[in-house]
Formats: structure tokens, C-alpha cells, sequence
């Protein structure tokens, strides 16, 4: 049964997720403005993890590698997301991007579930949630009013929702099949590099000799440290202590909370929309992510 330390724990797991994941839109932009290609960042953010973890992959359970589950989770969480989401940025601009994937994140969550499990949505959580499309609704209304429509803004647009449906569908089951958010993280890391980096060195267009090391080092370091080790613990533990909806919900506040970093860092327009859509999106979080006293706490995931 959930404890008041269990959800004291969660909540700041959550926080440091949200803030990592702020920093990964504002970051997500930088790279895929300069020369490199998606390709060339995934192969970065997989391979500095892969690298890092590498003294732990002998801790791994024994079974770990014939597990369908995770090998399951690894290339959703993983290589689809990280593909989808970074051939994406090259398409469209963050402000897109951050609408559409953690600002999307608690209904693609909330509709997973339910298609997982037939479990209808509180009452009070849906309250929630329409604030925050009232508030991603403002903040869509900030950034998209006078973008330059094109087939290929479109087809970012695209590759960005089916990211974040990618992440949905990895946060029920990650959720619901309970791995040790340790063994997750070190699990999907390898299954990702291992299937990917080959593909990537043999076969993939590169342009690392195209950008500054400075550049290099960010987007290693952020990617690989921040957005794929860290931020993948924390997420995890958020979702083991909290539940994937109201992790989900909380997650909501990454794209006004980018567009309001991104005006002082990347010299970006700060609107009244955008401030209407922080209030609302805050709110709404706030309400979605609250315990409902009157359902039966889940028991926390099994460790393995």
C-alpha cells in the first residue's frame, strides 16, 4: 500500500523528470538546428549510456536477456521513441515538439491504460485534464498562430505524436509489469545500442565532423547522462510510486515550462497565451495528480 513517504518520494521524482525533460526540449532544439542529424543524436544519447552503464551490465538478472517484456519495453521506450522523436525535431520546432509530447502525454497515458485495462478515469483526474488541454490549447495558440504550414512540418508533427504514443504505451507497461526502474534503465540502454549502433555505423548518413565538439559534448552528455540514465531512474520511480496517469499528468508541465526558459535562453517570444496556458496546465496537473481517496492504492511493482 501507498505511504505518505511513498508519495513524498514519487513527487520528487516527478519534479526532477519534468525538469530534466524541460531542459531535453530546449536542448532537442539546439541539436536538430545545427548540422547533425536524428540519426547522429540517437546515436549519441544511446551510445554515451551504453558506455556509462557498461561496469553494470554484469549485475543484470540472470533470464534478463530472454525476457520478452523487456526486450518489449527496450524497443519501445528506447529505439522507436528515440527515433521517432529526434527524426522529428529535425522537422519542426520544439515549441512543436513540446506540445505534442509531454503536453500530450497524460491523455495518450489515460487512453492506453484504458485500452490495457478497461479502467474508466476518475472523475476527479478528467477535471484535471481539461485544464491542461485548456492550457496546452493556450500555449498551442502561442507558438503554432503563425507558423509557416509545410507537408513536411506536417510529417514532423507526425513523427513527434507518434513518439509520445510510443512513451505512452512504454509508461502502462512499464507500470504494470513492474520491473526495478535500476534494471529498466541499465535493460533498455543496452537493447537499444545493441540493435542500433551497428545499424547506425554501417548504414546511416552522419554529420559529426559538421558541428563544433561543444556541440558534441551537449548533446552526448545531455542526452545520454541526463535525458536517458536520470531522468529515466526518476521517471520510473515516479511511476512506481505514483501510478503512470498521474505521472502522466504532471509530465504536462514540460511545454509551457520550456516556452517560458526558452525566452531568456533561446531568445524566444514570451505571450499572454503562454502565461494563460502555464496557469491552466499548472492547475490541471495539480488536480490530476492529487490521490482519490476512494480508490484502492495499487501494490507497488515487484523488484526482479
Amino acid at each position: 500500500m501507498s505511504t505518505g513517504r511513498d508519495q513524498t518520494i514519487g513527487y520528487l521524482a516527478a519534479a526532477g523528470t519534468v525538469a530534466i525533460w524541460t531542459g531535453f526540449i530546449l536542448v532537442s532544439r539546439l541539436g536538430g538546428k545545427s548540422a547533425l542529424t536524428g540519426h547522429d543524436i540517437l546515436a549519441l544519447r544511446l551510445g554515451v549510456a551504453a558506455f556509462l552503464l557498461l561496469p553494470f551490465a554484469g549485475s543484470l538478472p540472470r533470464g534478463s536477456w530472454r525476457d520478452a517484456r523487456l526486450w518489449t519495453l527496450g524497443m519501445v521506450g528506447g529505439l522507436l521513441y528515440g527515433v521517432l522523436v529526434y527524426a522529428g525535431f529535425k522537422l519542426v520546432p520544439a515549441a512543436h515538439g513540446g506540445i505534442l509530447l509531454p503536453g500530450m502525454q497524460p491523455f495518450l497515458v489515460a487512453a492506453v491504460a484504458w485500452l490495457l485495462t478497461r479502467q474508466r478515469m476518475p472523475r476527479e483526474r478528467a477535471f484535471g485534464l481539461a485544464f491542461i488541454a485548456l492550457g496546452v490549447g493556450f500555449a498551442a495558440q502561442s507558438y503554432l498562430a503563425g507558423s509557416a504550414w509545410s507537408a513536411a512540418m506536417l510529417a514532423g508533427d507526425a513523427l513527434i505524436l507518434s513518439s509520445a504514443l510510443a512513451w505512452a504505451f512504454y509508461s502502462v507497461l512499464a507500470k504494470r509489469w513492474g520491473f526495478h526502474p535500476w534494471l529498466l534503465t541499465r535493460f533498455v540502454a543496452f537493447s537499444s545500442a545493441l540493435i542500433y549502433l551497428p545499424v547506425y555505423l554501417l548504414w546511416l548518413p552522419k554529420q559529426l565532423d559538421a558541428v563544433p565538439m561543444s556541440t558534441l559534448v551537449l548533446q552526448g552528455l545531455y542526452q545520454g547522462v541526463g535525458a536517458t540514465i536520470v531522468a529515466m531512474l526518476l521517471f520510473l520511480k515516479a511511476v512506481e510510486k505514483l501510478g503512470a496517469e498521474r505521472v502522466g499528468a504532471l509530465i504536462a508541465l514540460v511545454p509551457v515550462l520550456a516556452g517560458v526558459a526558452a525566452a531568456p535562453l533561446l531568445d524566444e517570444a514570451l505571450s499572454g497565451w503562454l502565461l494563460a496556458g502555464l496557469v491552466c496546465v499548472s492547475l490541471g496537473a495539480f488536480v490530476a495528480a492529487r490521490p482519490i481517496a476512494r480508490l484502492v492504492p495499487a501494490a507497488c511493482p515487484a523488484t526482479r
